[in-house]
């Protein structure tokens, strides 16, 4: 006789492996996760067939903090020279936190990439939350080959804990005075109808 509990262990293996792919825990560290997120970031980036499977892009919108002004945190552009969202007014602004171990922010890393391609009217930042910096990074971007995608990092992890989300990927969007419209929690196709739908209000305003 199977016990209730040995038969249910597949569900919860299924449910498990949902959450993981909806978005990642920030209080895990780089090593912790990149072991698992490794054979994941490497298809993703690889892929030529499409946005990547249905379950990473699961995030959930929150609109709770509508209308707060942007951190004041400062984190390193390309060049090197300090920056903080600040320096991006006068134009809606696209704000993802991300790392290389998180599978849900590789997985959506080419839909923000064709979206910042495609709509001129916003600017799309991507910052990530390394601890190793540009040593994890720059070699993801260089095999990646991005379009429009800049590699912004933020080894301190200042924008993380002054936004206070603990998930990542999380996404925030900006008007163009620097106020939150929104953020999501976890992943999305940034490329797709939904999120085109989300941002038209903001945009057409601009």
């Amino acid at each position: 006789m199977v016990s209730r509990f040995s038969s249910a262990l597949p569900v919860l293996s299924i449910a498990a492996a949902a959450l993981m792919l909806a978005g990642c825990d920030t209080q895990s560290s780089d090593t912790e996760q990149d072991a698992d997120a490794a054979t994941n970031s490497e298809s993703a980036v690889a892929a030529d067939d499409g946005p990547p499977p249905h379950p990473a892009f699961s995030g959930k919108l929150d609109i709770s903090k509508r209308g707060t002004a942007a951190p004041e945190a400062v984190f390193a552009a390309p060049d090197g020279s300090a920056v903080s969202l600040a320096d991006f007014k006068g134009k809606p602004l696209l704000v993802n936190l991300w790392a290389t171990w998180c599978a849900p922010c590789v997985a959506e890393m080419p839909t923000l990439d064709a979206l910042a391609e495609k709509d001129d009217r916003l600017n799309v930042l991507v910052v990530s939350q390394d601890l190793e910096g540009n040593a994890k990074v720059l070699p993801f971007f260089e095999k990646a080959e991005f379009t429009k995608l800049k590699p912004y990092i933020d080894p301190e992890n200042g924008l993380n804990f002054a936004l206070a989300t603990g998930i990542m990927p999380t996404t925030i969007l900006y008007d163009s005075q620097g106020k939150e419209v929104w953020r999501m929690l976890g992943g999305m196709n940034w490329n797709g109808p939904r999120a085109a739908a989300m941002m038209e209000d903001t945009l057409a305003g601009s």
